[in-house]
């Protein structure tokens, strides 16, 4: 495949990694990590972000951030005056849009009206609750440190300061009925949120579940018809599924992973974090060391990011369309050229190969 020309950079969004959690629940393979008894090196962490950001300025300079995501881990283990710090100390040293959007996850059993509130006058716009289910039972064995209770005050308190929010329901729990995630999405959608994200537990290796798989999990016959429901449900409730798991009402939709699955660029700072950052005449991947000590100790040195390779055009491809079509509902053909510097031709026999396979279609100028 030719070498490849970007005319124009795609969007460009700031991922910050908190890699703490009270503990590490076992279907969770992220990079979190358990916080030690004494609590989590608050200012010193938003410190050495900070520090992260400025040695990669040169990267990105001139251009402006779309969107901000603070993931975790549990970002809402920060106080809200860390996560004021951390928003002014990026405001003064890049071009933030005046409308960015701004998510933070939280665990609502870390958060009370104070937190809420306080991240709200922070800058945050978005929350996204990791709520997972309504279910008592359900939650134990997720190994989850919030009850049904305290995720419903949660998201009650919040909607008080944020017209936008999240959240996360898992599906496919062990012995969980289809009855029992009917109630689930009945209560989620009953709190009005403007975004359901909706993820079948996965068995993923390097988790607790992975090593000692819980008992009772339904087969994926039954998974299949949950999915099925979670569709046909969200749909009756003005909730349009736009992405594989993902379900927003009218102009909600989650514009920071958007870019991501439009393969726009993002920076990621934190431990763990990972970037994909376009230029005219390459585009880039890099990864951050995982663990929050080792990354803490390297920031320091400038000796953090532990891969910082170079995509090749014969590999844009592939994950253009790894991202891409996750949407519903495909994309412009356009984008293809805009996003990786390739024309569609390059590609046009792999696109008929899957046209005839049945897993796309082509209809004029796009690709679904």
């Amino acid at each position: 495949m030719t070498d490849f020309q970007l005319h124009q950079l795609p969007p460009l969004s700031l991922y910050i990694h908190m890699p703490w959690c009270v503990k590490k629940c076992p279907y969770c393979d992220f990079n979190s990590h358990s916080m030690k008894p004494n609590g989590i090196p608050e200012a010193e962490y938003i410190s050495l972000l900070i520090s992260d950001l400025e040695q990669s300025l040169p990267l990105i300079w001139g251009r402006s951030i779309k969107t901000i995501f603070i993931g975790g881990g549990t970002p809402s283990l920060f106080s809200p005056k860390a996560i004021d710090n951390l928003i002014c100390q990026i405001r003064s040293r890049v071009n933030l849009s005046p409308m960015a959007e701004i998510t933070m996850e939280a665990n609502p059993g870390t958060v009370d009206n104070t937190h809420l509130e306080g991240y709200a006058n922070a800058g945050i716009n978005r929350i996204s609750f990791g709520i997972q289910s309504f279910n008592d039972a359900h939650l134990k064995t997720l190994g989850r440190i919030h009850s049904a209770t305290e995720a419903y005050n949660a998201i009650e308190i919040a909607r008080k300061y944020f017209t936008n929010f999240n959240l996360d329901i898992i599906y496919g729990l062990p012995k969980q009925t289809l009855s029992e995630l009917e109630q689930d999405l009945k209560i989620a959608t009953s709190l009005q949120p403007t975004h359901l994200s909706c993820y079948n537990l996965t068995l993923e290796p390097n988790t607790q579940f992975f090593n000692n798989p819980p008992n009772n999990m339904p087969d994926n016959d039954v998974c299949y018809q949950m999915q099925e429901f979670i569709q046909e449900f969200t749909a009756k409730n003005s909730y349009t599924r736009y992405e594989t798991s993902a379900y927003s009402l009218q102009n909600k939709q989650c514009q920071h992973n958007l870019n991501y699955w439009q393969f726009g660029d993002y920076l990621g700072i934190g431990a763990g974090a990972h970037s994909k950052l376009s230029f005219h005449d390459k585009i880039i991947r890099q990864v951050r060391q995982k663990h929050p000590t080792t990354y803490m100790q390297n920031v320091i040195t400038a000796k953090h990011i532990i891969e910082n390779t170079t995509v090749s055009p014969n590999e844009l491809p592939f994950e253009f369309m790894l991202n891409a079509l996750r949407l519903t509902d495909g994309f412009d053909t356009i984008l293809f050229h805009e996003r990786t510097g390739l024309n569609l031709s390059t590609i046009l026999p792999q696109l008929l190969q899957a046209q005839q396979k049945g897993l796309i279609t082509l209809p004029h100028g796009k690709i679904i």
